[in-house]
């Protein structure tokens, strides 16, 4: 039996947008409570040529749950949590992290939104966050899934489970960096579904892999006087990271932010004089010390010519307040100016290998217009925050965007890698696969959703499928 459908316009004003500030249009809403009523509408959407959207927490910034007509598939009534680290697809990812932790476990994924996105909605997505540096994104911590098929089929699949051989998946090389762009060309079943963004399959309950919480972590906000300097400790810590995961020197996370965010912090909170760049850094301790790791981050932040003496070790409850105060002082003061400009700003989510980041780097700080740089620096993977103030400066940011993209590409990187494709970056995608890869995206979105009703525009253009 269909589910009742919603058609109150206040009602349906409350999922047209998302964290990107596009605003779409839809005739209906359905709300699940079940995997069966989720399969009872997309069949009957798929028989009808209905577009349905599936929506949650609605915090992409790529207008992924913007709907273009047709329905959403609202799927924030299915949140039951299981023992084993199973949970249903519409519970808050936050949420579940916690209860997860509460019983000594560790689910590492950290997408910034996680106390507002959904589990379901980080595996369509393939989401990472500042952790992945260690952990790397969500796709190695599913190991199954329940999917609607785009038939209304359910298909129960786990780690190892084959493709059907039926299946035209796409056989292209990802580039080898973090990257959630596109489809994957894996030959695992559960991975054709993650990231593949709403278009492919509804996830309605995971299976995830977890570890023991960690005893206790570290953090540290290290200052330097420049891009170089902090640049420097990177490499260094990275290198160390990457030749022991666990040693004394093996940061979790490296974050980074440019004058331009010290400066728009400086009015909220204390930034040292002479700083022009700073690190945000985690440290896990494991069955060492503190000690053992304090040593090895002091000694590694002098060689790289930090401002040791202003670095601000959380151990305690104190430091870590300061150091979250100021680190929250930087996007507020961000989100301030985009108010006070009236116009909204442009971000990238763009990566490169590591023989690249310098020169992406320094293309981000040649933007023209003001602007705030931070983000995944251990992964190469920046945040360029341009901040219009009218327009013509909009169009001007939009056009320097489409320029670092093009950039991105052609240092061997990708258009996306945490933020996914959506409606916004389909021109991106084209450019970093190519027409020949796409019509191999097609050719598999095509088989499973013969009517082209599941996500329809994420990833493609509706006319082009």
């Amino acid at each position: 039996m269909l589910l009742n459908v919603v058609t109150d316009p206040s009602i349906l004003a409350g999922f047209l947008t998302d964290a990107s500030n596009v605003t779409g249009r839809a005739d209906g809403l359905v709300r699940p409570r079940t995997t069966a009523e989720v399969a009872s509408v997309v069949a009957h959407c798929q028989a009808n040529g209905i577009p349905l959207l599936p929506s949650a927490g609605r915090t992409s910034t790529t207008a992924g749950a913007v709907p273009e007509g047709g329905w959403v598939l609202s799927m924030t009534g299915m949140q039951q949590v299981f023992d084993g680290g199973v949970a249903e697809a519409g519970v808050l990812l936050g949420a579940f992290q916690n209860e997860l932790e509460a019983k000594g476990r560790f689910y590492p994924p950290d997408p910034t939104s996680r106390h507002e996105c959904t589990l379901g909605a980080s595996i369509a997505c393939n989401s990472s966050g500042a952790r992945s540096f260690k952990y790397g994104p969500t796709r190695r911590w599913i190991e199954a899934l329940e999917v609607v098929l785009p038939t209304g089929d359910v298909l129960d699949v786990k780690r190892g489970d084959p493709i059907p051989a039926d299946w035209p998946v796409p056989a292209w090389q990802e580039p080898r960096l973090k990257t959630a762009a596109g489809y994957s060309p894996s030959h695992s079943l559960l991975d054709v579904f993650i990231g593949s963004e709403g278009t492919l399959g509804v996830i309605t309950r995971a299976t995830v892999r977890t570890l023991s919480l960690p005893a206790d972590v570290i953090g540290l906000l290290a200052f330097f006087p420049d891009r170089p300097a902090a640049v420097r400790f990177m490499v260094a810590a990275r290198a160390a990271q990457r030749l022991d995961p666990e040693g004394a020197l093996s940061p979790r996370c490296i974050e980074y932010y440019d004058a331009n965010c010290l400066w728009r912090a400086a009015s909220r909170t204390t930034v040292p004089a002479g700083a022009g760049a700073a690190l945000f850094c985690e440290q896990e301790v494991g069955g060492a010390a503190p000690d053992h790791h304090l040593g090895a981050w002091l000694e590694a932040l002098a060689d790289a010519g930090a401002l040791v003496d202003d670095t601000i070790l959380a151990v305690d409850e104190p430091s870590r307040a300061r150091l979250l105060s100021l680190r929250h002082a930087i996007p507020a003061g961000i989100n301030e100016e985009v108010v006070r400009n009236g116009m909204p700003k442009v971000g990238t989510d763009l990566a490169v290998p590591d023989e690249g980041l310098d020169e992406m780097m320094t293309a981000y700080e040649a933007c023209p217009l003001p602007f705030a740089l931070f983000g995944h620096l251990g992964d190469n993977h920046l945040h360029l925050n341009v901040l219009p103030r009218s327009a013509a400066e909009l169009s001007e940011a939009r056009a320097f965007y489409d320029g670092l993209a093009r950039r991105a590409v052609a240092l061997g990187g990708t258009i996306s890698a945490e933020h996914g494709v959506g409606k916004l970056k389909r021109d991106h995608l084209a450019w970093m696969v190519g027409e020949p890869v796409l019509g191999q995206f097609r050719a598999l979105k095509q088989k499973l959703d013969p009517n082209g009703i599941l996500g329809r525009g994420n990833v493609f253009r509706s006319s082009s499928l």
